[in-house]
This record gives C-alpha cells, structure tokens and sequence, in this order.
C-alpha cells in the first residue's frame, strides 16, 4: 500500500517540473498540466490517509489560490496558465503549507527576476545570442517571465509540508 501512495504522491513533482520546463522553453503551461494535477490529488488524497476536513482545507486552499491567481492575472502580472498552475499546487499543498508554499514561491519569482536581469544584460548578451530559441527569448529586453519556474520551484520546496505527504510519511 505504501509503495502506491509514495507512486501517487510523485505525480506532484513530476508535473510541478514539466509545467516549469514548459513555461520556461515556450512561456506557455499546457492546461493538461494543471488538470493532471487536479486529477491526480483525488486518488492520492484517497490513499493518503489524511482527515476529510483536511482534504477540504486542501480544496479551499486551492480556491484560493485560483482566486489570488485570477486576480494576478487581471493585473497583468502572471499569465493565465501561471495562475491554474498555482492553484493545482496549492490544492496539493493545503493548510497551513500552502502559506510557506506562497512565500517560497514568492522568492523563487526574485531570484528568477534576477537571474532574467542578468540575463538580459548587456555582458551576457553575446553568449544568449549563440544559445539556443527558448534561451535567446527568454533573453530579449522587456520580455515576460516565466513564473511558472517560481511556482515548481516553491511548491516543490514547500512539498514535504503538504498534508498528503504528512498523511503518508509523517
């Protein structure tokens, strides 16, 4: 049994790193990504042991993020597949982990910024020209960025926290 529940449990990584590869060769999320996500909480809730009412936290958590997510893409500041992408993680996460979850990803976005920054800049310049298409774009001055990277890397920190994995392992 347990060997089915670590399985499952390992979907979340798994997509949490093919949404960030995605969203950082071709600043799109496939919304089969997040769907996947979706999908895949139920039967890893199920075997998980976790309380209902825990689930349920799991769910509002999830809510809530694709409302925090809505509102961030009405702003302009993430793209829509970005903020699908943090409610699927959120929903893994649940309470309280989706409040370190936030704040990982959070920092994660500052370190991306900075690393696009420097990226862009004007030393590094003639070495992203020789890279290859995703790199060169990812380059180009006044370009978006590729939040999706922030929100694996903070939900893949924040990952030994989520109630499922507690449920399982702890």
């Amino acid at each position: 049994m347990q060997s089915l529940q670590i399985l499952l449990l390992l979907v979340f990584p798994a997509l949490a790193i093919v949404g960030a590869l995605k969203d950082l060769t071709s600043y799109t999320i496939p919304n089969w990504v997040s769907l996947a996500l979706v999908a895949a909480f139920v039967p890893a809730a199920l075997v998980s042991g976790a309380p209902l009412g825990g689930v349920g936290l799991c769910l509002a958590a999830g809510f809530g993020a694709l409302v925090l997510g809505m509102g961030m893409f009405a702003a302009g500041w993430i793209g829509g597949g970005d903020g699908k992408l943090l409610a699927a993680c959120a929903l893994w996460m649940g309470w309280p982990a989706v409040l370190p979850f936030l704040l990982y990803t959070a920092l994660a976005g500052g370190a991306l910024t900075f690393a696009i920054l420097a990226l862009r800049s004007g030393w590094v310049a003639p070495i992203v020209a020789g890279g290859p298409a995703w790199v060169r774009r990812l380059g180009q001055q006044g370009g978006a960025l590729p939040y999706g990277v922030a929100i694996a890397a903070g939900a893949l920190i924040a990952f030994p926290e989520a109630l499922l994995v507690q449920g399982v392992l702890g």
